[in-house]
């Protein structure tokens, strides 16, 4: 005999069982939204960012999508990066060059963007600067763009045959200028008074 519909909301799905490593397996199985990343094979919680952050973010999008759109594709969070079966990432923006759009699938990029820009926020800060630029760097991203609204800050690397070296830091004011896409230049006075 079957239940008689009702009004509840479905019930939220199972977690995922514990385990000392996650896979991207693993991942997918999570409800679509859910605020996670896969670092080294631990999933890491990402809370939902500041509306300052949000517009800064925003700032940067409009910036790197007039300069890059017609030379690849570019995409704001949350999209999932898959640079190994145990890091799945979720830049703030990514850039994809036109000759390596076929990384991009219909759920996940598969593979290393060509750009990544990351806005820091204080629950994402540490592994913005160490963990995830470290895998950025690793897994061969062309350049990083690490952005802090607390101190106005915007740093850009460069990868190069030695890993990363900073091609820029601007502080409060000043031009920020992108090494691979041709005339992205943005005004920190303007990107910080967003």
């Amino acid at each position: 005999m079957e239940s008689p519909p009702t009004d509840a909301p479905p019930s939220p799905p199972e977690p995922l069982p514990d385990k000392e490593r996650y896979t991207y397996d693993d991942y997918v199985q999570l409800p679509e939204g859910a605020p996670y990343q896969l670092i080294n094979g631990s999933l890491v919680m990402s809370p939902a960012p500041a509306t300052r952050h949000q517009r800064i973010v925003a700032y940067l999008y409009r910036s790197l999508y007039s300069h890059a759109s017609d030379r690849g594709e570019v995409l704001f969070a949350p999209v999932d990066v898959r640079l190994s079966d145990t890091d799945v990432l979720q830049p703030d923006l990514v850039f994809v060059a036109q000759e390596r759009l076929d990384i991009i699938g219909d759920q996940v990029i598969d593979g290393a963007p060509d750009l990544v820009m990351e806005v820091l926020s204080p629950s994402t800060a540490h592994h913005d600067l160490t963990t995830k630029k470290r895998l950025y760097e690793v897994h061969a991203v062309q350049e990083y763009w690490v952005v802090d609204p607390e101190s106005c800050t915007v740093e850009i690397h460069a990868n190069t045959d030695t890993g990363f070296t900073q091609h820029q830091r601007r502080v409060d004011s000043g031009t920020a200028t992108s090494v691979l896409v041709e005339r992205l230049a943005v005004k920190l006075e303007a990107l910080f008074a967003s």
